[in-house]
């Protein structure tokens, strides 16, 4: 009957079921709206087990895992965000939304698919890992500029695009046209920018869409040198942020805030646009950042970034301004699924199960799954991929 306990239900595994989603006792029970003692009984080894109602409310609704996972004899093994991110210091991983837990859990699924749908080696025949691996001993300004021209993109091409979007595009088909492949999700966690993680031949960064364009691409390049770096990161960008982090993991970021820094608005072009403003450069009107952050397809804040690099604003004016510019941030609207759906997913990992569908390889039901969305869903997206291929 489904009001009795489910026989078989491992209380590790469903201890480990929360765990891997940064949650409490507490936090399980207020979902469930149930006691804390009934949900600590069903982690006792001598404890009752859910019912099946309560276990697919735990799976589907709470823990976002299959069924089938608590009937396994041990808990799996996942790599948790402690270890995975170890430049996040304790109080950051603590505060992990789920929502969090989830995106991370999703892109080490689509490392697992894309070893499939490449057959287990990388398209690209030049990775840039293996092209300009980062130091941190190194120039910032040489390596920044050797990780451009890897990427083949000139100031020249920056400064002729047109808008944000062409920027973002342009940027994310470089990088993963050198074997970084690129999703986006939009993070319930507003202050994740992004997180990146290692392979060999899969490499993954993933964005969080919900911040504006300008964000993305700095988040792109910042979890790019993670990367060159061999270390996998996950950022976020409150200001408040790189002081809480312990020194070795604030050099590592602060370096690739540099990187990514310099690529965007490279230092003997930036001296030469700031030439002119002399004085107390936090006295220079608001203006000026919007100026320079539209001729080099980035942020304010971004701007604001490379002056305190150069001694030219103190800290704690720039936290003051980057802050208040976020809050004149507006949210991002809904719109068209299809075109939502398109974006999230990495370019050249959807023409490439595009491709193998075509070819008979795989199935639409395959092809959807490797997705992850209803097979009915299939044709609308498959339109909106090819749209892009064609752009």
């Amino acid at each position: 009957m489904k009001a009795e306990p489910v026989v078989g239900v491992k209380p590790s595994v469903i201890r480990w079921a929360r765990e891997s989603m940064g949650m409490s006792i507490e936090d399980v029970a207020h979902k469930l709206k149930r006691p804390s003692e009934e949900v600590m009984a069903w982690e006792a080894e001598d404890g009752t087990s859910p019912t099946y109602s309560q276990l697919e409310n735990l799976a589907y609704k709470v823990f976002k895992r299959p069924l089938a996972v608590f009937f396994l004899p041990a808990p799996p093994d996942e790599i948790p965000p402690a270890r995975e991110f170890r430049t996040l210091p304790d109080t950051d991983l603590h505060t992990l939304h789920a929502d969090t837990y989830v995106q991370v859990r999703k892109a080490h699924a689509y490392q697992i698919t894309l070893k499939e749908v490449f057959e287990g080696k990388s398209p690209s025949v030049r990775p840039i890992s293996r092209q300009v691996p980062l130091d941190m001993q190194g120039s910032v300004e040489a390596q920044a500029r050797a990780v451009r021209e890897a990427l083949g993109i000139s100031l020249e091409n920056q400064l002729g695009w047109k808008s944000d979007e062409v920027a973002l595009k342009r940027w994310r088909e470089a990088v993963e046209e050198l074997g970084v492949f690129v999703f986006k999700a939009p993070f319930k966690q507003r202050d994740i920018s992004g997180f990146c993680l290692l392979d060999a031949d899969f490499p993954l960064i993933y964005l969080n869409n919900s911040t504006t364009k300008t964000r993305q691409i700095f988040s792109l390049l910042h979890e790019l040198a993670h990367l060159l770096l061999n270390i996998s990161g996950i950022s976020k960008f409150e200001v408040s942020y790189m002081s809480r982090l312990p020194a070795a993991e604030r050099r590592i970021e602060q370096f690739c805030n540099k990187v990514a820094a310099e690529m965007l608005i490279p230092s003997n072009d930036f001296g030469q646009q700031i030439a002119g403003l002399t004085g107390d450069a936090e006295l220079a009107q608001d203006t000026l950042y919007a100026t320079l952050a539209s001729r080099y397809g980035v942020s304010r804040e971004a701007v604001l970034r490379r002056l305190l690099d150069l001694e030219r604003v103190s800290q704690s004016f720039y936290e003051r301004k980057a802050k208040f510019w976020a809050s004149q941030k507006k949210a991002a609207s809904g719109g068209d699924w299809y075109a939502s759906q398109n974006t999230y997913l990495s370019d050249k990992f959807a023409r490439e199960v595009i491709g193998r569908h075509y070819r008979n390889q795989i199935s639409v039901e395959q092809a959807s799954e490797f997705f992850g969305i209803k097979a009915k869903n299939f044709a609308g997206l498959e339109q909106r991929i090819l749209q892009g291929a064609a752009a």
